[in-house]
């Protein structure tokens, strides 16, 4: 997957700046999320404006919002767990319950150090998922920290990193593809032990030696329709310049973004597997735009 000098690493890093400048209205940990999980092992720091999720071999630990969303950006800050990762999972995602529940996943699986992590990517609608694309990201997500975004409307699901889009889930209901749009989601986010399928295909275990694991999270910020009692606490009628989310797509220069980062650091794509698929790809692999 190298790269030329002027191809994606130095264009993907001009949009850093942006993304981080988008950071600036945070949430606070203590009045966005409750600690659901980890007996002591998550920790909300700093007044607030850090959290920390921790792994040993005794129990990992997570977290959720306080508020469900039905529609919204959604940013937060990551710096993964450094080092040996291996078996280890890191996992961001908004979800709603029940068996026929709606998903938007980032899921980062470690890996033995110096060896890339992969960011796995899904979306489950009505229950269904399988939706899956795997990318190696352009840096070190262990050594700074790195803003994941989405962007989810009626029309699409956008997955972002730093500012850049990786992938788009577009809604394809006129083709009989369910979207998710009608039950609201909670941010739910744990870092625990997968080593029987996390890294390569859990031939590499977790080393316990390496313990506690640590990742952190700063700069949560969600410009989004909350959900409760029923009713949403967007104006569909707004016209305002804070709701342009809500009618956003990719324009041109973003979808070339998109292809470069997926030409580049995509390792997995369900819409190209036509092993798994023999029967034939699912229906929004060839939907037109």
């Amino acid at each position: 997957m190298a790269s030329s000098p002027t191809s994606p690493i130095m264009c993907i890093c001009v949009l850093l700046v942006g993304s981080l400048l988008s950071a600036a209205s945070a949430g606070n940990f203590n009045s966005d999320f409750d600690i659901t999980w980890g007996d002591g092992r998550a920790k909300i720091l700093n007044n607030g404006q850090l959290l920390t999720l921790s792994l040993d071999k005794a129990s990992g630990s997570g977290f959720q919002s306080k508020n469900e969303y039905l529609f919204g950006k959604i940013d937060m800050q990551l710096k993964l767990v450094p080092g040996n990762s291996a078996g280890t999972v890191t996992a961001y995602y908004l979800s709603s319950q029940g068996t026929t529940h709606d998903e938007i996943d980032f899921e980062f699986l470690g890996n033995v150090s110096g060896q890339p992590y992969t960011l796995h990517t899904n979306v489950f609608s009505q229950g269904k998922g399988g939706r899956e694309q795997q990318f190696h990201l352009w840096f070190d997500p262990t050594a700074e920290f790195h803003t994941y975004s989405v962007l989810w409307n009626p029309q699409a699901i956008i997955f972002s990193v730093d500012g850049t889009p990786i992938r788009e889930f577009k809604n394809s209901e006129a083709i009989g593809v369910p979207f998710p749009k009608s039950q609201p989601m909670r941010i739910y986010s744990s870092l625990w032990n997968a080593d029987d399928w996390a890294t390569q295909g859990g031939r590499v275990k977790t080393d316990w030696s390496k313990a506690p694991f640590t990742a952190s999270y700063r700069n949560f910020n969600a410009n989004a329709c909350i959900w409760a009692n029923g009713k949403s606490s967007c104006n569909w009628s707004s016209t305002s310049k804070d709701n342009a989310w809500m009618t956003q797509e990719l324009d041109n220069a973003s979808q070339a973004r998109m292809k470069m980062v997926q030409k580049n650091y995509m390792i997995y794509n369900y819409c190209t597997d036509t092993a798994r698929f023999p029967q034939g790809l699912p229906k929004e692999c060839t939907a037109t735009s």
